[in-house]
């Protein structure tokens, strides 16, 4: 089942993105980039979303710019919607930099986020698609909510996850070559990434 919606997940970020993309380390593999500015050129020459409120992280993806954006739920008074705490939406940079919400099949089966609140008062977030990716939603020392997520077996803010998709595959099995994640460590603040294949 879960092969199926990963392979699903995968499929879904190849179609949907050209038409209009226990913790990590404990259940995959991982290729740990051990020198942070060798990191490869044109991952990095993506866009990097700019003045967006509350943003936590966002996706990108081979073949094109287009990117989701995860930011707070913020509701009309300025307070955290706490029933539904993340808002997802794409920024289409090759579309001049607009912003659209995801539509449904997107956010039921490829880009959408469960989120269970815990009883600290943090959140247990995962994707719709992919669910082996432990992140939570708490607050950092200053009271700001972010992101975290296990990179290197170190606790990290989640900044980017990028998806490097090949040309092989087919239509139900897509050459997903890996996923990489990028963040800031919570102990050193050093820069911090990591590739696993799912």
């Amino acid at each position: 089942m879960m092969k199926n919606c990963c392979l699903l997940f995968s499929y879904l970020l190849l179609f949907i993105i050209g038409q209009t993309t226990a913790y990590a380390g404990s259940v995959v593999k991982n290729t740990v980039v051990a020198n942070y500015k060798r990191h490869v050129t044109y991952v990095d020459s993506f866009p990097t979303p700019k003045d967006i409120d509350h943003l936590l992280f966002y996706i990108q993806r081979d073949p094109n710019t287009n990117t989701i954006c995860y930011t707070l739920n913020i509701d009309k008074d300025g307070k955290l919607d706490l029933s539904n705490p993340i808002h997802a939406f794409w920024i289409r940079y090759p579309e001049g930099g607009v912003k659209k919400d995801l539509n449904f099949i997107q956010r039921k089966f490829a880009y959408g986020i469960n989120t269970k609140k815990l009883s600290d008062g943090s959140y247990d977030v995962r994707s719709v698609a992919y669910n082996k990716l432990p992140m939570r939603l708490k607050k950092d020392v200053k009271g700001v909510f972010r992101i975290y997520a296990t990179i290197n077996n170190k606790e990290a803010i989640l900044e980017r996850i990028f998806i490097r998709i090949g040309d092989g595959g087919t239509f139900w099995n897509p050459d997903v070559k890996y996923i990489e994640l990028k963040g800031v460590e919570v102990d050193s603040g050093k820069k911090t990434l990591m590739r696993f294949k799912p």
